[in-house]
């Protein structure tokens, strides 16, 4: 009985000399593994340094980083050793998110992320405060962050294309310097309140939306084109001018083409029309 005793004992010994050496063993190959990970992360952001440094140039006394039809779905941290860049110029590149290290930016007047698969805003954008001019249309953006109200020397906010946006935050109305708005090609039913508390607003496009209805007064250079809309207006004295001549957008084309369209319904219908007209501004 004792030597088995023994003889167990020595097996256990044995095993739990093996099952710490095996342990270790493990351990080491896992040290191993992310050490070459971490060398081949340093290697890969070297190289996409290096690639993006080469897509720097300099315009107008501004340095900007200019990429077009080149796959980059993300960016790496290593964009951030080029700190002092003025304009990124991303376009079909299939970039997937804007980094969330945008913030740290401070120089950056001009962010042109068009034509992308971008699908959110960080809230990080609202560090960018010398941001003159964000472009991001054609992307998949469904929401804008009320972070964006605090880029105070925002000038210009593109964002036709997205599809699904359909609201804006109203701290936007913040935003004093905002001139120019693209909303068109997205999924509003109504004039967001910010874009109406806009001061400085001068441009406003809202083609080809959900409008149904429009505020009563509109200060504002609009297009209404390609929206559903119906209304109770009264036009102005009629002018004789040509359609062509027109731009296909501000108030004074809406009241030329609603002139218009009462005369051809007059027209057909031998009375004048004095009910809501729908507009269906395809022609």
């Amino acid at each position: 009985m004792s030597g088995n005793a023994v003889c167990t004992g020595a097996v256990t010994a044995v095993k739990e000399v093996w099952e710490k050496r095996i342990k270790t063993i493990n351990e080491d190959l896992k040290r191993e593994k992310e050490f070459r990970q971490k060398l081949v992360k340093i290697w890969e952001e070297r190289v996409s340094l290096t690639k993006l440094k080469e897509k720097v140039t300099r315009e107008n006394g501004r340095v900007i980083l200019k990429i077009e039809k080149e796959e980059w779905k993300t960016l790496p941290s290593s964009l951030l050793k080029l700190n002092q860049l003025q304009e990124w110029q991303l376009h079909r590149t299939g970039l997937l998110k804007i980094p969330e290290f945008i913030g740290r930016f401070q120089n950056l007047l001009v962010l042109d992320l068009s034509r992308n698969t971008i699908s959110e805003i960080p809230r990080g954008i609202g560090l960018l405060t010398r941001l003159q001019e964000l472009n991001l249309s054609y992307n998949k953006i469904k929401t804008v962050p009320k972070e964006l109200s605090n880029c105070a020397s925002l000038e210009k906010l593109e964002l036709a294309v997205n599809r699904e946006i359909c609201d804006l935050p109203q701290e936007l109305s913040s935003l004093l310097k905002l001139t120019h708005l693209d909303l068109s090609m997205n999924h509003f039913t109504t004039i967001p309140p910010a874009v109406l508390n806009l001061p400085a607003l001068e441009w406003l496009d809202l083609g080809s939306n959900r409008l149904e209805q429009l505020p009563d007064t509109i200060e504002r250079f609009v297009n209404f084109r390609d929206n559903p809309l119906k209304l109770e207006v009264t036009l102005p004295p009629s002018e004789s001018i040509e359609e062509d001549e027109q731009e296909l957008f501000g108030l004074q084309f809406m009241h030329t083409y609603i002139q218009e369209s009462r005369r051809r319904a007059d027209n057909q219908v031998n009375c004048s029309a004095t009910l809501p007209i729908a507009i269906n501004t395809d022609g």
